[in-house]
């Protein structure tokens, strides 16, 4: 059984548990963990860039991706937010606990 995950990243504690609980909110997720301290380097309007941000790893039901996707994009703080998509196959019961969760 397949299994979405959508990856994005935040600056902060606070926006961080923001979007963590809009997803659970509007069952779009079924588990969000947050990473923190990730340092990231990137080219953000021609110039090298290094931050510190937490990582967000939702877990959703294929059909919820896009659903999850638009919500985090309305509540996003970041002007470019990254929303990446993965995708795979997971164990039975842990596939079927994700999709219950996401109805």
């Amino acid at each position: 059984m397949q299994v979405s995950i959508l990856l994005t990243t935040v600056a902060k504690k606070s926006e961080a548990r923001q979007l963590a609980a809009a997803a659970l909110r509007h069952r779009v997720a079924a588990c969000i963990q947050i990473v923190p301290g990730i340092e990231s380097h990137y080219v953000w309007k021609g110039k090298k860039t290094v931050s510190r941000e937490l990582l967000l790893l939702a877990k959703t039901s294929p059909r919820q991706g896009k659903p999850l996707e638009k919500l985090w994009k309305k509540l996003h703080p970041y002007d470019c937010p990254e929303l990446l998509h993965l995708s795979g196959r997971a164990a039975s019961t842990y596939a079927r606990w994700v999709r219950d969760a996401t109805r």
